[in-house]
């Protein structure tokens, strides 16, 4: 496996995406949620290489994120681990134009992994509270959602492609800030990581829900290639107060048009669907 040591030319264009982030730094390069330059600079060396020359991923419809303003990115779990969160993050980041942090909600137990916490505040990604995610989009920042959990990324290789149930939150929250929804897609991760058991027991043992076990047994990725897609934002009638009911319409909706785009990434990565074809979809508008 080739070594995750940044090359030159990753550093570089770290440094000067890093740089052109429009977020209210202080003269020691920290802005109001602790988020830190030189964390993200140093994690982002990394991810970007494996973003331009493991996984070399191919991110469609980035002009549908927003420039500028409050925004929540909700998409597919898959991968085992968080890959797709990581790959998400860095293609706002190197890709998108200006530059945008994605703001993630991290699962609680990273809070008692050593160090963990830390790098992971620092870079902007916070735990899953409904306070974290209220401030930050009331601060006009973008913020990325897996409604799908823990269970979305526990999916098996025969499962890959599907979606098991979301959670609702997210949508109550995107109405309330009257926050625009862009959904997106993430495939390839459960090609990268064929998880075919879930060792619950295992991950106990060192503090997580679960370890994935592949083939070959540990979940180390292998160099597959990877796509994100962003769908053309959505944006959802109500003050956040409606009936369960209606709340259960809305993310139904919302699954409903992640799948659609799923189904769109599969079809392009088979050669079914040229990228002209593939971007003149993703800019389709759903209500």
């Amino acid at each position: 496996m080739a070594k995750p040591h940044p090359d030159t030319s990753v550093t570089s264009e770290v440094r000067a995406r890093v740089e052109a982030l429009d977020l209210p730094f202080n003269r020691y390069g920290t802005d109001a949620f602790g988020v830190s330059r030189p964390h993200l600079r140093q994690v982002l060396r990394t991810s970007g290489w494996f973003y331009r020359h493991y996984f070399r991923v191919r991110a469609h419809g980035l002009t549908n994120v927003p420039n500028r303003g409050r925004a929540m990115l909700v998409g597919n779990h898959s991968g085992g681990v968080a890959l797709d969160a990581g790959m998400v993050i860095t293609s706002l980041m190197l890709d998108h134009d200006p530059p945008r942090l994605a703001h993630g909600m991290i699962e609680k137990f990273i809070a008692n992994v050593p160090f963990a916490s830390k790098w992971a505040s620092r870079c902007g990604q916070f735990t899953g509270l409904p306070e974290h995610a209220l401030r930050l989009l009331e601060a006009e920042r973008l913020l990325l959602v897996f409604p799908e959990g823990a269970n979305g990324t526990a999916k098996l290789f025969p499962q890959r492609h599907a979606l098991v149930k979301f959670g609702t939150g997210f949508m109550r929250l995107a109405l309330q800030t009257r926050s625009p929804i862009v959904p997106l897609a993430f495939l390839g991760g459960g090609d990268a990581i064929p998880t075919v058991h879930n060792a619950y027991g295992l991950g106990k043992l060192f503090g997580v829900p679960y370890l994935p076990i592949t083939p070959y047994g540990v979940p180390v990725p292998l160099p597959v290639r990877l796509d994100v897609l962003y769908g053309a934002p959505m944006l959802f009638e109500g003050d956040g107060s409606e009936d369960d009911e209606i709340i259960a319409e809305q993310v139904e909706r919302m699954k409903k048009r992640i799948a659609e785009l799923m189904d769109l990434g599969t079809a392009f990565r088979r050669g079914e669907l040229r990228a002209r074809e593939l971007a003149d979809l993703l800019t389709e508008t759903r209500s």
